[in-house]
């Protein structure tokens, strides 16, 4: 939009060496050198005043003071005082940007859009507005939150030039020509055009309207169809709709919580499973701004106080230790002095507190709790029972962990390989010994970062994750999210997951109908579920898991894969989980995961096309991606199996096999 607005512009009235600075303008470049010849300008006009320049973000900011500092002039401290200001950063950092410098001295401020409404600094007199900001919108064909720079609206850019000379006259420098500035939005895209709509939805099933879809869209500015479906899909899975789209029990009382879905559910569970104290304290800080701080020059310190409360893999765990320990210090002195020591915020941890109590006290009007929080604390010590917990919360936000040789890979079913967040205490392990992690977020800025995560085991994911069914490779075969998630195992162990959660489903049913009943009466199955899920050793045996082909359950289950698709091959096409049969086929044979591009059509329907080791396949057009990528994969099996179901699908297969043994 920018680029046709910049190559349909009419520079004619401007002088030659007006237009030759326009044509050495990048929009997509900040332009550090000339934010630095401007503040010089500044610096040497003899105006007083402090200056603020508004960037996209940490990185951005980071980068211009580092370059700032080596600069003679605006990095000579007695000169000039160059402060961050930043969301992520603690109230006392913050609070630096209010103080008035030493005389003779210029204060620059280097903020994000976090200083066009939320605060005003008084001796401001210039700013600096470079045109962009990050801002958050929904990916409905990836169904991913994306936090990219994006150009202002008119409004914001009014807002940033009102910041100078708030109490004195000021002047303000926009870094983009005023053609650029006549195509931006007049506001900022609404928020449901920006969001994941699960919790609308939610609240609109709560009014009894019969259709979500049809709702939405008589809105004045309806939301895509596919946001729209992605969010039923996902209240589906969580178990909050039918497949009618009707609230179940489940979702009416998810309906009487203010509070994220994934958030409702950890606190109901929790008070079902008498661990409500640290699941409390988990969707508290998870509604709250990130109560760890790294002030800017003590990232390591920051990072090694924060590692103290990392034991076990898990953010939310580490919150629980972090604020038992602040509880523990008192709420006065001690504990301010508790918050300074670790790099806490004071103000989180006392929100925190706060929303505690909220929640308990809106649990107690669902009849779920009574007056008495000791009697749904009894396992509140329970640190695997706490994690199952989380995981019953968070999913269907699960990613796998899988080792290439000595790196650690992350990977999500909808978005292949993903990034930990730099705060997460997951991130700079090595190892971790579990197979799968639990988040409570991902968002897209040039990769997808996963933000707070918990390490789960198999036991944990199949009895508190998703509804589980039997796959079609023997009694040892299960299969969770449609069968994008695989399990192999003793065909035993698997009748007793199936039993077990069948009973804990219908445990979490009868409790949720009838809020009274005695919950003793289920001590066996509590004791059977806090056993499996304690003594699970945690090996891993999805089948995305490298290490997962060697084991002994899962060698035969590869040889009947390749059994069983000879056999079946005409109708894989239309087959429950082609993409899961393809992927196993793929890496059984020692090769990468298929990688899917998926567009959509003009008639708004999809499809896909699938590289198999080189050879690209495509798959008929489809209502959405998710059907679009699964024929992908069925036609790609065909190609590989043969239509014949053996002449042709040998020779291929056995090609690839012969290729990987050439190959190493």
């Amino acid at each position: 939009m920018i680029q046709d607005t910049l190559f349909g512009a009419d520079f004619s009235q401007y002088n030659a060496r007006t237009k030759d600075s326009l044509s050495c303008w990048n929009p997509d470049s900040l332009g550090f050198n000339l934010i630095e010849h401007l503040l010089l300008r500044i610096c040497g006009c003899g105006r007083p005043g402090a200056v603020l320049v508004f960037l996209t973000g940490w990185d951005d900011i980071i980068s211009l003071k580092d370059k700032l500092q080596a600069h003679p002039v605006l990095g000579d401290g007695t000169r000039t005082l160059l402060l961050p200001c930043h969301g992520s950063m603690s109230s006392e950092e913050q609070k630096l940007i209010f103080c008035h410098p030493p005389y003779g001295v210029r204060k620059i401020v280097l903020a994000t859009n976090i200083a066009e409404t939320s605060i005003t600094i008084d001796d401001v007199v210039f700013v600096i507005d470079c045109g962009k900001a990050k801002e958050t919108s929904y990916d409905a064909l990836n169904n991913t939150p994306r936090l990219l720079p994006s150009w202002i609206s008119k409004v914001s850019a009014k807002q940033r030039r009102g910041r100078a000379g708030r109490v004195q006259p000021g002047e303000c420098y926009h870094l983009y020509p005023r053609c650029v500035y006549d195509a931006f939005a007049d506001y900022q895209l609404p928020e449901i055009l920006r969001t994941p709509l699960q919790s609308l939805c939610l609240q609109i099933k709560s009014l009894k309207i019969r259709d979500i879809s049809d709702f939405l869209s008589q809105a004045l500015i309806s939301p895509e169809k596919l946001a729209v479906q992605n969010a039923i899909e996902y209240l589906k899975i969580i178990g909050a709709l039918d497949e009618s789209e009707d609230l179940t029990v489940l979702g009416r009382y998810l309906t009487m919580l203010p509070m994220e879905p994934k958030l409702g559910k950890m606190v109901i569970l929790g008070a079902i499973f008498k661990c409500l104290d640290p699941i409390l304290t988990v969707v508290a800080g998870l509604s709250v701004r990130d109560p760890f701080v790294t002030p800017f020059d003590k990232k390591e310190q920051a990072e090694a106080a924060k590692a103290q409360f990392s034991q076990g893999y898990s953010d939310h765990l580490a919150l629980v230790r972090a604020y038992e320990g602040w509880k523990a210090a008192g709420n006065g002195f001690y504990g301010f002095n508790y918050c300074w020591i670790n790099f806490l915020s004071f103000q989180s941890m006392k929100a925190i507190d706060s929303l505690r109590v909220e929640f308990y006290s809106l649990l107690k009007d669902t009849g779920l709790v009574d007056s008495d929080p000791t009697a749904y604390n009894i396992l509140s010590n329970d640190e695997h029972l706490i994690r199952a917990v989380i995981c019953y919360g968070l999913y269907p936000g699960i990613c796998s962990i899988v080792y290439n040789q000595k790196t650690l890979l992350l990977k999500t079913m909808e978005d292949g390989n993903v990034r930990l967040n730099y705060s997460s205490v997951n991130a700079r392990q090595s190892l971790i010994p579990y197979p799968w992690l639990v988040f409570s977020e991902k968002f897209k800025v040039n990769s997808v970062f996963l933000r707070d995560s918990t390490a789960v085991s198999d036991s944990m994911l199949i009895l508190f994750g998703g509804s589980i069914t039997r796959g079609d490779l023997g009694r040892g075969h299960l299969k969770m999210l449609g069968g994008y998630l695989e399990f192999f195992m003793d065909g035993a162990v698997a009748e007793l997951y199936i039993r077990l959660r069948d009973e804990l489903d219908k445990f979490i049913h009868t409790k949720l109908v009838n809020p009274k009943i005695d919950v003793n009466s289920y001590r066996e199955l509590l004791s059977a579920l806090r056993l499996v899920v304690s003594d699970d050793p945690s090996s891993g045996r999805f089948v995305l898991v490298s290490g997962c082909s060697s084991s002994s359950a899962a060698a035969p289950a590869a040889a009947a894969v390749q059994e069983q698709k000879t056999i079946a091959a005409p109708n894989c096409s239309a087959g429950e989980n082609t993409k899961g049969e393809l992927q196993t086929l793929m890496t059984r044979a020692g090769y990468g995961f298929p990688s899917y591009k998926t567009v959509q059509l003009n008639d708004l329907r999809f499809q896909s096309t699938v590289d198999v080791n080189g050879t690209t396949i495509t798959g008929k057009a489809c209502s959405n991606k998710k059907l679009a990528e699964k024929d992908a994969a069925g036609q790609a099996l065909a190609w590989l199996l043969g239509e014949d179901g053996a002449k042709h699908g040998v020779g291929r297969i056995s090609a690839l096999l012969t290729k990987r043994k050439k190959d190493h």
